[in-house]
């Protein structure tokens, strides 16, 4: 039987990775990807609630304008366009104040950003400074950081609608949320 030893040469461009740092690696990546979809699941939900704010705010606006030329014409002598109008006009105000399509729209907004924010500074971790000459111990205590700030915006943000993890998925499917960087071959050294 013959001895057959392998040597694995690296070059000063790749570096071996011990374990510990390999599982840092990895669950720093599943942070990024939950993230993601956690981004894009609030800026889907942003986008609802911001057109559902103009899909009730419009007609309400047109409605009134409607009630208050009718009120005053004679084309209208029974009233009953002004009160049809004022009674949509009060229907689509009041649900506009129960439902606050504005204020929701922002706060999925800020959740949206805060979670890209967070993808951008864990894959500028894993990507970046777990390569560089640090200890397992100081990494794992940045990625323990990364998680409880991920953990913070999960208690945090607002519950997003039913069909936003599906919307984000097939977004993020379609390359969506992909940069053209990652998808180009580097030049070797």
């Amino acid at each position: 039987m013959a001895n057959t030893t392998r040597t694995t040469k690296t070059t000063a461009s790749e570096k071996p990775i011990s374990q510990a740092k390999d599982e840092i690696i990895k669950e720093a990546k599943r942070i990024e990807e939950a993230c993601l979809f956690s981004a894009k699941r609030h800026f889907i939900s942003a986008n609802f609630w911001g057109g559902l704010n103009y899909w009730l705010g419009i007609p309400a606006v047109l409605l009134s304008g409607v009630v208050g030329v009718s009120v005053f014409s004679d084309f209208d002598k029974t009233h009953t366009i002004s009160k049809l109008s004022s009674i949509f006009v009060a229907g689509l105000t009041s649900l506009m104040t129960f439902l606050n399509p504005n204020q929701k729209s922002s706060t999925h907004q800020d959740s949206g950003n805060s979670y890209d924010a967070l993808l951008n500074k864990v894959r500028i971790f894993w990507s970046i400074d777990c390569w560089e000459e640090k200890s397992t111990e100081v990494l794992t205590g940045r990625l323990k950081g990364i998680s409880e700030e991920k953990d913070r915006l999960n208690k945090t943000s607002p519950q997003t609608i039913g069909i936003s993890y599906f919307l984000a998925k097939r977004s993020i499917e379609r390359g969506e949320a992909s940069y053209t960087v990652d998808n180009q071959d580097l030049p070797a050294n």
